[in-house]
């Protein structure tokens, strides 16, 4: 039987901006996955500032490599992205291409990891359409999205730096993701 240690939930997410609102959404969502037993590691917006990915440049950065090599440890994702126009940032889809570089590996892509979705954005349009792009980016990796995603309207809901949040039924949700994550990333390490 595996080790509670050994399984590793990955989460990434955030914006360029440090601490910024769907980062610390992530934390959350991180925090609660760490207090069922996992270990976890965040690659934050700053850490994603990566080139464009290319199929045809085999040749990957220092932040690239570490992108990869953390998903293909990873026993669970959790990826959280700000909702700009309508749509996950370019800095999350970006990262989330690299994973083409997975297709060749034993487990390709996201295949038999639970990964837990929200979307950050000003206003619940942006926030809806963000998550399900989300999903459907998640699905097409072979990824299991959890039964809960979090579409969160940062009009209305202020994360501190504490790792608490003006609308306490959002840190719930963001909790219960991370929850769901680690809960089958442990069943699946068994």
């Amino acid at each position: 039987m595996t080790s509670a240690k050994s399984v590793k939930v990955l989460g990434i997410g955030g914006s360029l901006r440090e601490g910024s609102q769907s980062e610390r959404a992530l934390r959350i969502a991180l925090a609660a996955a760490e207090e069922r037993g996992v270990v976890t590691e965040l690659i934050p917006g700053p850490e994603l500032v990566l080139p464009f990915y290319d199929t045809a440049v085999p040749e990957r950065d220092e932040r690239a490599r570490k992108l990869i090599e953390g998903v293909r440890q990873a026993d669970g994702l959790i990826v959280v992205s700000p909702g700009y126009h309508g749509g996950l940032s370019g800095l999350v889809k970006n990262a989330l291409d690299y994973i083409e570089d997975l297709r060749e590996d034993t487990r390709p892509y996201l295949d038999g990891r639970a990964v837990g979705l929200a979307a950050v954005a000003y206003g619940w349009q942006a926030a809806v359409t963000t998550l399900e792009q989300l999903r459907t980016i998640t699905h097409a990796l072979r990824g299991w999205s959890t039964p809960l995603g979090g579409s969160i309207n940062s009009a209305e809901t202020k994360f501190d730096e504490g790792g608490g949040a003006s609308d306490e039924k959002s840190v719930r949700t963001l909790r219960l993701i991370g929850e769901q994550v680690a809960e089958h990333a442990l069943l699946r390490a068994r």
